[in-house]
């Protein structure tokens, strides 16, 4: 039988991950005059940034990276952020992002908020670890 406490820390990262993404874009959207999103491109958006994320991240690690480094990985980690933020400014209707340096601001907000997602994350799933088994 398989234990369902490894789905519930996945579901504790996964949510932790599109929370960041939509905050960084929220923010982005909120201190940044040439960047602007609806409501519903905002679900959207994080969606399809997750994904693309992802996929954009899994390519440069498996095919550019031997070894990776510290700073190696938070370097592709921004390069996916700017890739993936273009790819889904092309695709959702309802984001509008003008010039260059509103994307290199975005995508180091959205940057920042994903790695505090992700930080958050972790630690709740630590924290769970550490509770005692119910039953």
């Amino acid at each position: 039988m398989y234990d369902w406490r490894v789905f519930v820390r996945m579901a504790i990262r996964f949510v932790a991950a599109l929370v960041g993404i939509a905050v960084g874009i929220i923010v982005s959207a909120a201190v940044l005059s040439k960047f602007s999103v609806t409501a519903s491109a905002v679900v959207w958006s994080t969606l399809l940034f997750w994904g693309i994320h992802l996929v954009v991240q899994l390519i440069a690690l498996r095919v550019l990276v031997r070894e990776p480094s510290i700073a190696l990985a938070g370097l592709l980690a921004l390069a996916s952020t700017i890739v993936s933020l273009i790819i889904v400014n092309l695709i959702v209707s309802g984001l509008t992002i003008r010039g260059v340096s509103t994307y290199v601001i975005a995508t180091v907000i959205i940057w920042l908020t994903t790695a505090l997602g992700d930080m958050i994350g972790r630690r709740l799933v630590r924290a769970r670890r550490k509770e005692p088994e119910a039953g």
